[in-house]
């Protein structure tokens, strides 16, 4: 599989566009859908454009493609988003034809997707496995699920996430935190990226990864401020956007996680699925050293809890059944062709002021991964309110 397809490139991935000159925002800053700022769009009308690129994602994860497997001259200087190639034209038809599908056989309710018949190929498969049909039934739980028969309520196991971390009120004492360390982007790009990971109470958070390392990359910033997000980034062909879709309301929900003692005000609804495991093995761009590394990478018993959370995001969050710690959360934000998943794992959590903070923060979502090592939190400290405003402009290529 060749490197830039294994990026799974949601914001890498340009679409069935080409970029149109940035129009000057007006006087309430109105922000622009997909075939303002785009053109040549043709299907996915009237859509954010953090949507708009998640979309994207949802196409190339499930057909296991890149910009260049649609895109004339993509990954190059003379690249050519407008052209219509024979692929683009029948991704427009796939779209129109998941639409209707889901319009006509299930009410409207998004049930068949990309993903549905692709599976990661480029032509689904139509015949069946006799290693599927003589093979362990599978296990895994659909998208969304209800309480499962003899499962205990959810608030016994978010209490005890509560306690493990250090209790309600040690939890409400905290209103603002800044940690620092490194991160390794998927494959090792960015090796040893310095971090900062800022947050204050209730609902602002800035992540900031600085690729000093990287000749002419600049850094990846996702900001919030409590009402308005961004993400800049240099594998994004728009550099910078203003979020308004699905992942400005991911980004308020990372921000509002980072407090974890409001977790009911954040996700409501809340169901126990069934029991599963996961390992908490960190990626393998970590450059842990051994020691650091002991007792990680063993599968451990989880109790997997759903809610929902704003405009239909569905939240699923994996705890520690031991010790009651989160491991995993799984947010999967709408969009017209499917589901757009974002991952976020947390482990090697460790006392700061007798609350536990994880030191490990893998993010991952359809236009690569990060790999983050804190090598220090601190707690309620003085953050500049700018730091979760609007990210400096990124440099030109090759600048410093």
């Amino acid at each position: 599989m060749k490197w830039s397809k294994l990026i799974a490139a949601g914001a890498v991935m340009a679409g069935v566009f080409a970029i149109l000159p940035a129009r000057k925002a007006s006087a309430q800053n109105k922000l622009q859908l997909s075939d303002e700022r785009f053109k040549n769009v043709t299907v996915l009308k009237g859509i954010s454009i953090d949507d708009f690129m998640g979309t994207m994602g949802v196409m190339t994860s499930s057909l296991a493609f890149d910009c260049s497997d649609c895109h004339v001259g993509a990954g190059t200087d003379n690249v050519d988003w407008a052209y219509d190639t024979p692929r683009k034209v029948a991704a427009r038809r796939m779209v129109t034809m998941v639409g209707e599908i889901n319009k006509n056989y299930f009410r409207g309710r998004q049930v068949v997707t990309c993903y549905s018949c692709h599976h990661g190929r480029d032509k689904p498969a139509t015949t069946t496995p006799l290693e599927f049909v003589y093979g362990p039934p599978s296990t895994d739980q659909d998208d969304m699920f209800g309480q499962a028969e003899g499962a205990p309520p959810a608030d016994q196991i978010i209490d005890k996430y509560l306690k493990a971390l250090g209790g309600q009120q040690k939890l409400d004492a905290i209103k603002s935190w800044v940690g620092t360390g490194s991160s390794v982007g998927f494959g090792g790009l960015g090796n040893q990226a310095i971090v900062t990971l800022s947050a204050k109470f209730p609902d602002q958070r800035t992540l900031k990864i600085d690729y000093k390392n990287a000749e002419g990359r600049g850094d990846t910033t996702r900001a919030f401020d409590g009402k308005v997000g961004w993400l800049r980034t240099p594998m994004n062909i728009l550099g910078e956007y203003q979020l308004s879709g699905g992942e400005l309301d991911g980004t308020r929900i990372d921000a509002m996680m980072s407090f974890p003692g409001q977790i009911r005000n954040i996700v409501k609804n809340l169901r126990v699925g069934l029991p599963g495991s996961i390992s908490d093995l960190p990626a393998p761009e970590s450059q842990a050293s051994k020691a650091e590394n002991v007792g990680i990478g063993q599968d451990k018993l989880v109790d997997v809890v759903q809610g929902d959370a704003a405009n239909g995001m569905l939240i699923t969050m994996y705890f520690d059944h031991e010790t009651g710690l989160l491991l995993r959360t799984i947010r999967l934000a709408k969009s017209p062709i499917g589901r757009v998943l974002t991952q976020v794992d947390t482990t090697d959590y460790r006392d700061v002021n007798g609350v536990k903070f994880p030191f490990r923060i893998t993010f991952a979502w359809f236009n690569g991964r990060d790999a983050i090592k804190l090598d220090q939190i601190r707690t309620n400290v003085a953050i500049d309110p700018a730091v979760f405003g609007k990210p400096a402009p990124l440099k030109p290529s090759g600048a410093r």
